[in-house]
């Protein structure tokens, strides 16, 4: 495996041949983190003997005569928020110290029935609260691509894994833009499905009606392999949708013509960096020149998306992590009386930007201030979805870049939260309307990777997808590898 690095597809296709094994690829890619991984730190743990024992299965399988599935001896990363049985998960916390659940999340599940192998756990800001991956209590993840600047986050480890090679996918979380960001920031595909979707059975929930699990790749392929696998309704999770799960492999080659992409022109007139508003008009005419139109669509409540956001999720937060108090799993620091260790404990346990999360939730939750902030959020959260709504009345598609900026230098943003924030202002909006985004590599900006963003219908995620493809076809920004080195050593 010289030269570039296979991605999922082409893996599965030599493993199903037998043109190689899948212990020879899991082995590789253990020797590549070994390799890779130092001064990038994705990884929190690497789970090398259970891949390998893995791997085994899927090779005595295919051996006998049986099937191969599609995603056999494919190597994944996993974010450290999805429950694997018997292997710790952090979240990226103090908190969680310890903490080996008696369960395996539902997705992760999926991806090894399918034959896929687990090879480790990846970093992420903690509690998936972040978008630079340096609020990890463990290690600060580096963009590959240039090491003095972040990977993007949450979902960050994940998306250096895959971009450097260490995993052919991975599987990360997005709350308002957690696999999206990074994966534009680090030059892959990063799919955010419909609400709904995915089950979040097994994930550690930081806001629960808008948590998504999704796949990172380095194509499109790779990710619709992926989405094939984890999509579909779960009984063990109360919000997974019974919704049908297309091949949405097998739809790729339907191609661009005739779709519609609908731009938000109003929504991108200040705050774009010059060079990743350059980028996108790029990649607009070559969608177009893959067969698309584009027209111009209004999301006159967008540009309130991030405050609603950072009120909604808060709100959520407070609620959920209530449940890290030291009795049951996890860290515990001794008290005088319950009260006194529960405090100890949360405040020992959690690191400052999800104590500022919890503190914000509870206030806007809190009596006399319902009213003015969470209810008012939650009607401007219907406003929003409601535009898109209207917006795909004209068009099949939403297109926009997927952040901003390029990456930002680590330390830039951290005395700032406000500014962190608002590098969250164009894929927050999917997340509080419920639908579908994806972000493909859309050229680069200064060296530095960008992303261009797709938005569609509630469960299309086959047009996202077959758009992708298309484009795909016409551009080589997904080709391009980040340096095996330092371009400082």
């Amino acid at each position: 495996m010289s030269g570039a690095r296979p991605g999922a597809a082409e893996i599965a296709r030599r493993v199903a041949a037998r043109e190689t094994s899948a212990e020879a690829v899991t082995r590789e890619h253990l020797d590549h983190i070994a390799r890779r991984d130092a001064g990038l730190d994705a990884f929190l743990a690497v789970t090398a003997d259970r891949a390998l024992a893995q791997a085994r299965r899927v090779d005595a399988t295919l051996a006998a005569g049986g099937p191969a599935g599609p995603l056999a001896g494919v190597p994944v990363a996993v974010k450290d928020l999805l429950d694997i049985e018997g292997t710790v998960t952090t979240c990226g916390s103090r908190i969680l110290e310890g903490y080996r659940p008696p369960f395996t999340a539902t997705a992760v599940a999926r991806l090894e029935a399918a034959g896929a192998i687990v090879i480790g756990k990846t970093n992420m800001d903690e509690f998936a609260m972040g978008s630079s991956t340096e609020n990890s209590a463990y290690k600060v993840t580096r963009n590959p691509w240039d090491r003095t600047r972040v990977p993007g986050g949450s979902s960050g480890g994940s998306a250096v894994a895959v971009s450097t090679g260490m995993a052919a996918l991975a599987l990360g979380t997005d709350t308002g833009g957690s696999i999206r960001q990074p994966a534009a920031l680090c030059g892959v595909v990063g799919l955010k499905p419909t609400y709904g979707r995915v089950s979040r059975y097994g994930v550690v929930a930081f806001a629960s009606s808008l948590d998504q699990v999704g796949p990172l790749g380095r194509t499109v392929e790779d990710v619709a392999l992926a989405a094939s696998a984890i999509c579909g309704v779960d009984t063990a999770d109360a919000t997974s949708a019974p919704v049908d799960v297309p091949d949405f492999r097998a739809a790729l080659s339907a191609g661009a013509a005739g779709l519609r992409i609908g731009v938000p022109w109003s929504f991108l007139e200040s705050g774009v960096d010059a060079g990743v508003m350059a980028a996108f008009r790029q990649s607009l005419a070559d969608f177009e020149a893959a067969g698309a139109r584009t027209v111009e669509v209004a999301l006159p409540h967008a540009p309130h998306a991030v405050a609603t956001y950072y009120i909604v999720a808060t709100a959520e937060a407070s609620s959920n992590l209530a449940r890290f108090d030291g009795v049951r799993y996890g860290l515990r620091v001794p008290g005088s009386d319950l009260r006194h260790m529960y405090g100890e404990t949360r405040d020992r346990g959690f690191g400052a930007e999800v104590k500022r999360r919890i503190i914000l939730g509870t206030f806007v939750l809190s009596a006399g201030y319902y009213d003015a902030y969470y209810l008012r959020a939650q009607q401007v959260r219907t406003l929003i979805r409601r535009d898109f709504e209207g917006a795909f009345r004209a068009c099949d598609v939403v297109a926009m870049p997927t952040t901003p900026t390029p990456a930002f230098r680590l330390g830039e943003k951290t005395a700032d939260p406000l500014q962190m924030y608002l590098e969250d202002i164009f894929t927050v909006p999917a997340n509080l309307a419920g639908i579908p985004g994806l972000s493909l590599p859309g050229g680069f900006v200064g060296g530095l990777p960008v992303g261009v963003q797709l938005l569609g219908r509630p469960f299309d995620e086959t047009t996202l997808l077959r758009l992708g493809h298309a484009y795909q076809q016409r551009t080589d920004h997904h080709k391009k590898q980040p340096p095996e080195t330092d371009s400082r050593d």
